[in-house]
């Protein structure tokens, strides 16, 4: 594959421009599953269009085909953040009143700008990777543990909110953006990690330290204990608590035992989607869609951003820790034979 691909899917995700303002015009007179089965074929076909940039050299990699079609709707996710904000219109206004309407919530909201921001740059350099045939396997783990955060708040909350009982044929659009991560995920957790060319003795040296030896590896035990209280704290905030606190118990389990080679994968994962939790959760609580009584008091919101801005953090620091520190976590050529 020749860059010319990956540029060729990065234009093909701006077409999405035209392609929605026509879409839009077209459903305002059509019924709901007409408009499902049009947007399906505007999704294949801007598969089919990215089989033909590279088609003289098809990629090893058949994610790239799913990267050029969730590239494509970032874009669209931005178009609809966008016209929420009244900074556009006639774009989606009506797939998001008949087909979406949950996307007009703040937090839909700021799933839309996440996505068409965040994720469409992970999409492009994913799908340049591809085109150079390098390895993407460090942003593409970050990307999952994103996608899947929103995924596993979005949907339920789609069907059992306020507008559960308005579900319409439009929500069918989402089983591939649930399906798809799920493979794309064990596809790129499967891909060859990067090798960590380590002399045995630095390795030793590193394992060997106990954790008063290593003040940065304290702080973060200590950062992780304050942020496994402030999760269960919001009690009510029900995939914090059984997505990020387990995570943290693993997370000390890690820093306080050497050889625990699973630490860098799993620590990228929950980084990648407490970014997009604490993304989405500060934009939601202070923006104007939430209801008042709902909203962050102004009196309380230097400290309301302080704390979720530094629960934010931390899981990026850990994560830059484990990628650019790893000796503590790498298992000895000992470990190894035993196994």
């Amino acid at each position: 594959m020749s860059a010319s691909a990956a540029t060729g899917v990065f234009v093909l995700s701006l077409s999405a421009i035209p392609v929605t303002y026509v879409f839009d015009r077209l459903a305002a007179q059509r019924d709901s599953w007409t408009i499902v089965g049009v947007a399906a074929f505007i999704l294949l076909l801007v598969a089919l269009l990215a089989r033909v940039f590279v088609k003289r050299k098809p990629p090893r990699d058949p994610l790239f085909y799913v990267y050029a079609v969730f590239g494509f709707t970032s874009v669209v996710n931005l178009i609809i953040g966008l016209e929420q904000d009244g900074v556009i219109d006639g774009f989606m206004t009506h797939y998001l009143r008949e087909g979406e309407p949950y996307l007009n919530t703040a937090h839909g909201h700021m799933i839309c700008y996440w996505d068409g921001s965040a994720h469409y740059l992970m999409y492009l350099v994913m799908v340049a990777a591809i085109a150079w045939e390098e390895s993407y396997r460090t942003i593409g783990l970050y990307w999952v543990g994103s996608i899947l955060m929103s995924v596993i708040v979005f949907v339920p909350g789609s069907i059992v909110g306020k507008y559960g009982t308005r579900i319409s044929p439009a929500f069918f659009l989402s089983i591939p953006y649930t399906c798809l991560p799920v493979w794309a995920g064990f596809r790129i957790y499967n891909q060859p990690s990067e090798s960590y060319n380590y002399p045995s003795k630095a390795v030793q040296e590193a394992q060997a330290k106990d954790l008063l030896r290593r003040p940065l590896d304290l702080l973060l035990v200590l950062c992780l204990l304050l942020a496994t209280g402030f999760c269960l704290f919001r009690g009510l905030m029900l995939v914090y608590m059984f997505y990020s606190v387990p995570y943290f118990a693993m997370a000390l389990y890690g820093l306080l035992v050497p050889g625990c080679a699973w630490m860098p994968d799993v620590t990228l994962i929950h980084a990648g989607g407490l970014a997009q939790a604490q993304f989405s959760h500060i934009g939601a609580s202070l923006h104007a869609r939430t209801a008042y009584v709902y909203r962050v008091p102004e009196e309380a919101k230097i400290l309301f951003l302080a704390l979720n801005i530094a629960c934010g953090i931390l899981p990026q620091l850990l994560a830059y820790r484990c990628l650019y520190k790893p000796e503590f976590f790498m298992r000895t050529k000992a470990d190894e034979k035993v196994e």
